[in-house]
């Protein structure tokens, strides 16, 4: 039995070992698919480095994405602009897209190429204007500066792979965009190619210049090794996920308000914690408007605090107003896959309104109910017993602990009803069920 299970760690110790090595010099190939953000962005980034190291011939990045946000776009692009080994990218299938961040790659990769039926284009910047509403708004001095510096942007990438410089302007300024063929026509990219083996072929013997050298590409009949997301990638894609990223917030916010109002619980206030550290997170990587995020907090603040200054509605109300604004307002709907869904945003303001009507409900019902103090209060309160006790002992009643008498024989712990106040001694007998 030792024996075999020494031999089965010895196995997985030089499979590990093997892992580790670096690859066979040839080819990489990375999806780039969907909306760019920082999960995207630090998985290609990872698997260009890891090809470097591994002195990979080349690296195809098959891109069909509808854009994303601008700094994880501009991290990508800086690695393939630092990249020793050559960058093709590729849009495909046919039908997919390079569209805004998706046009910032093509322009800056080595070689540019697309497959029939696919198109580009469109990459004006958007801007979050007041209340964190996102436009292109070409009237205001922030919004010319964010074009100014698009377009410069996306010129400097031109010239640098010689490309068309005067459509890179129109891209970003005009949010023109081409399809493949006229993408080749007007020399916005280097091919077409009808799939992965003729894009190689078509591209073998090609000059390209990286940073340092210029190299020749021998790619006809290169074998490529797909690059698939790990654990880290599908780790951070899911917390930066708008709408995860939201729900985490308000558990975070939620979880430490009860840990505040029940110290000791532990459980809420570290769920809360945790919570709310992976929603700041997110947020930080993330278009937030920070108006939003306020109001947002501000909902929730005046929500519990209707709980504790009963204003019959007012308090509430205002809250969920605060809240479905910030809400709407917390990320930017104009970049493509960074939006919270309208439905979510609407569920939780539905739960948000039950919790007020309770609360409401609940302070009508405690208003028309006659207020009882003193000895005629307790009358109407049990007891828990401290001890046990034949005739006479001690109770706790409204956190104290009192002199009892009862009748009947009396366990520890035990619920009692207080029948009668005789100075500082409770008159009891047990509850029976």
């Amino acid at each position: 039995m030792w024996l075999g299970l020494l031999l089965a760690l010895g196995g997985w110790a030089a499979g590990a070992a093997m892992a580790a090595q670096p690859g066979a010099p040839g080819g990489i190939l990375i999806p780039v698919t969907g909306p760019i953000g920082p999960a995207t962005s630090d998985f290609f980034v990872r698997q260009l480095r890891s090809a470097n190291d591994e002195g990979a011939e080349l690296v195809v990045m098959t891109l069909d994405t509808p854009g994303g946000l601008d700094t994880a776009m501009r991290t990508m692009v800086q690695a393939i602009l630092a990249s020793e080994v050559p960058v093709i990218a590729y849009v495909a299938p046919s039908g997919a897209r390079a569209a805004s961040a998706g046009t910032y790659l093509l322009y800056a990769s080595h070689v540019a190429a697309m497959a029939p039926a696919t198109n580009l284009g469109a990459a004006t910047p958007v801007h979050i204007g007041p209340g964190g509403a996102s436009r292109p708004a070409a009237d205001d001095t922030l919004a010319h500066k964010a074009i100014n510096d698009a377009a410069a942007y996306l010129r400097g990438l031109a010239t640098l792979r010689g490309r068309n410089v005067a459509w890179s302007e129109q891209a970003v300024r005009e949010a023109s965009s081409l399809s493949a063929d006229e993408a080749a026509r007007e020399h916005v990219i280097d091919l077409v190619a009808t799939d992965l083996p003729t894009l190689l072929k078509a591209i073998d013997g090609r000059s390209v210049k990286l940073r340092s050298r210029e190299v020749t590409l021998h790619t006809a009949g290169l074998v490529l090794r797909e690059r698939t997301p790990d654990w880290r990638t599908e780790f951070l894609s899911l917390i930066t996920n708008p709408n995860v990223a939201y729900l985490l917030m308000l558990i975070g916010i939620y979880g430490l308000l009860l840990e505040g109002y029940h110290p000791g619980s532990v459980a809420p206030g570290v769920v809360g914690a945790i919570c709310l550290l992976l929603a700041l997170f997110a947020f930080q990587v993330l278009s937030v408007s920070y108006t939003g995020l306020g109001l947002i907090a501000l909902g929730v603040l005046l929500i519990v605090a209707e709980s504790f200054v009963p204003s019959y509605g007012a308090l509430g109300v205002g809250g969920i107003a605060a809240f479905v604004i910030g809400s709407v307002m917390l990320l930017d709907r104009h970049v493509p896959g960074f939006s919270i869904a309208r439905t979510l945003i609407a569920a939780m303001a539905f739960v948000g309104a039950l919790a007020l009507l309770g609360l409401v409900s609940f302070a009508v019902r405690a208003r028309r109910r006659p207020v009882v103090s003193g000895t005629e209060g307790l009358l109407r309160e049990t007891a828990e017993a401290v001890e046990s006790f034949e005739r006479e002992g001690r109770v706790r009643a409204h956190g104290e602990i009192w002199s009892a008498v009862s009748r009947e024989p009396v366990r520890q712990g035990e619920r009692l009803r207080i029948v009668a106040v005789k100075g500082l001694t409770l008159e009891v007998q047990p509850v029976r069920k």
